[in-house]
């Protein structure tokens, strides 16, 4: 479970947890039957403190429903945008491993060699040491880097954004938390690097590299990582806000370049549900890299049994079994997605970030209710 973070620090690029053929959305009133317990839940999420939420739930079948609650802004009081676009941070992150591990797939990295191989010299200092750090170990949050994130204030940077450079110094200012490999523990530096290694294997931007093998392949009209200076939010959206003492604050407006390739992509419930269930049904992986992908080790993520593969976790269900999916949390935005393979596929985003604590406990409770539902 991530940690809430105290003060202004940025609390993005969050973990999976935040505690943790083409679709076409349908209205909720075009259902065939009513959606009570999903709807319930995001009731719960409202009464719990959020301004908003989300939920899109695309059947094994294909066809997609939504439901929401609460406000899109909260001066006006207008609801939640039907197919509303948003920021969905770490989730980016699953978008990263998968163009790492097709760049593996056509024999441009390995993932047990050293980051040292093909970015020599960039991670080193105080102790940190990219000889000793495998590509895959940076992938799984097992390569001990600090998380830069710890030391971001969202103040100093909302307007202004970054380099990748500037992001690693963050996290090489610090010794590593423990020797590469030894345990697992969430640091969006580590897909910081892994978005200058695509950038450094293709002589393209991140940004680029997901558009074209991801976006462009699956339809996904509303998914893309935007560059730096980029601060809008597209239209149709709800306002993001993050709670202060004197109440909460629109952060709608954000430089995403400050979370990058570790949590800057925008994106749908419809997009998302379309890009996990590619991901899970092994449609964007060759096999071999698909099962490098669904290889985890055990993770904090806040609920018992979860672990962590390549940029994707593997999340128990109530009813039984479990999704693969990520999460992500960037100042005014939290969301998990996910999908079971050849199966249904979930979304829910709330308009607000850091969250309460119930809230956060209501976030996982909706995912597991919209897979578990019938």
């Amino acid at each position: 479970m991530r940690k809430t973070l105290p003060g202004k620090k940025i609390v993005a690029v969050g973990s999976l947890i935040a505690l943790l053929a083409t679709t076409t959305a349908a209205p909720a009133l075009a259902v065939s039957k009513p959606h009570d317990e999903v709807d319930k839940a995001l009731k719960t999420l409202v009464q719990d403190g959020v301004p908003g939420a989300q939920a899109t739930v695309t059947s094994a079948s294909g066809r997609t429903w939504s439901e929401r609650e609460g406000v899109g802004n909260i001066e006006t009081k207008t609801p939640f945008p039907r197919g509303s676009k948003f920021r969905a941070a770490s989730v980016t992150k699953t978008f990263v491993a998968v163009v790492v591990l097709q760049l593996a797939a056509e024999g441009k990295v390995r993932l047990d060699a050293p980051i040292e191989r093909y970015l020599p010299g960039v991670v080193k200092g105080n102790g940190n040491d990219g000889t000793k750090i495998t590509v895959r170990q940076l992938l799984q949050h097992t390569s001990g880097l600090y998380n830069y994130v710890r030391d971001l204030d969202i103040d100093a940077w909302r307007h202004r954004g970054a380099e990748p450079g500037e992001l690693l110094a963050i996290g090489l200012s610090h010794p590593p938390d423990f020797a590469p490999g030894m345990k697992w523990s969430y640091s969006n530096t580590n897909y910081v690097v892994a978005g200058m290694l695509i950038e450094k294997l293709t002589g393209r931007s991140v940004a680029t590299e997901i558009r074209n093998r991801i976006a462009k392949p699956l339809g996904l009209r509303d998914t893309y990582l935007p560059p730096r200076g980029d601060e809008r939010l597209p239209s149709p959206h709800p306002r993001g806000y993050s709670p202060r003492e004197t109440g909460l604050v629109d952060f709608t407006k954000l430089d995403p370049s400050a979370a990058g390739a570790s949590g800057g992509i925008i994106s749908t419930g419809e997009d998302l549900n379309r890009f996990f269930g590619a991901v899970t049904d092994g449609r964007l992986l060759p096999r071999a890299q698909q099962a490098e992908m669904q290889r985890t080790v055990p993770a904090d993520l806040g609920i018992p049994g979860a672990e962590y593969g390549l940029g994707i976790a593997s999340v128990p269900l109530s009813c039984g079994g479990s999704f693969w999916g990520h999460g992500g949390n960037l100042q005014g935005f939290a969301n998990i997605s996910g999908a079971i393979p050849h199966g249904k596929r979930v979304n829910v985003v709330v308009n607000q970030d850091p969250l309460p604590d119930e809230a956060s406990k209501d976030l996982v409770a909706a995912v597991d209710t919209a897979f578990c539902g019938s």
